[in-house]
């Protein structure tokens, strides 16, 4: 035990000293989860957007780890119509992180909704809760509308009640397969 905890306190620091070794355990973490490398790709993305929100949140006056969640839910609901947990309900999901469970059409939807705000917000210079709020049903909005556009062109719902662990197996063989329910010949 007190070897394992040395490692990882060494592994800490070295994080610290190099915070890009954080960014490829991510990436190798996802990977003996299952992930595919072009998920692990989006989701490496939508990490990188979803901190410049925050730091944009940030920067209007919030600071609070229960508004970020707030905004993320107004954020959310303008895009999917679904409120963070009811979205993880509709995936079924309990513990699970909600964005490690989304389609690749999901995540890049929720993405756009975050970088759609981060932009608004930077245009519109809210200060504190109610304006900022306002830039994240703008952003959502924009999201909203890419996502109805898709949903007409396929004449099928983007929303999925597919949850990644339904499809990921751990990669034995060195091999990721994406997820079934992104073949786009649906």
């Amino acid at each position: 035990m007190k070897r394992w905890l040395a490692e990882v306190g060494a592994q800490r620091i070295d994080q610290m000293i190099d915070p890009e070794l954080t960014f490829q355990m991510a990436v190798e973490d996802y990977r003996r989860q299952g992930y595919s490398d072009k998920w692990i790709n989006e989701r490496m993305r939508s990490i990188e957007m979803r901190k410049e929100l925050t730091d944009e949140w940030k920067r209007s006056g919030v600071t609070e780890q229960k508004d970020f969640a707030v905004l993320t839910n107004v954020l959310t609901q303008a895009w999917s119509g679904m409120t963070t947990g009811e979205y993880k309900r509709h995936k079924g999901l309990t513990k699970e992180n909600l964005r490690d469970n989304m389609t690749n059409i999901e995540l890049a939807l929720n993405t756009l909704a975050e970088v759609a705000t981060t932009e608004l917000s930077r245009q519109r210079n809210p200060q504190g809760m109610d304006e900022s709020k306002q830039a994240a049903k703008a952003g959502g909005k924009v999201a909203k509308n890419a996502r109805e556009d898709l949903e007409r062109q396929l004449g099928r719902s983007v929303i999925s009640s597919e949850r990644a662990s339904d499809h990921i197996r751990p990669i034995e063989r060195g091999e990721a397969k994406e997820l079934p329910f992104e073949d786009e010949n649906k």
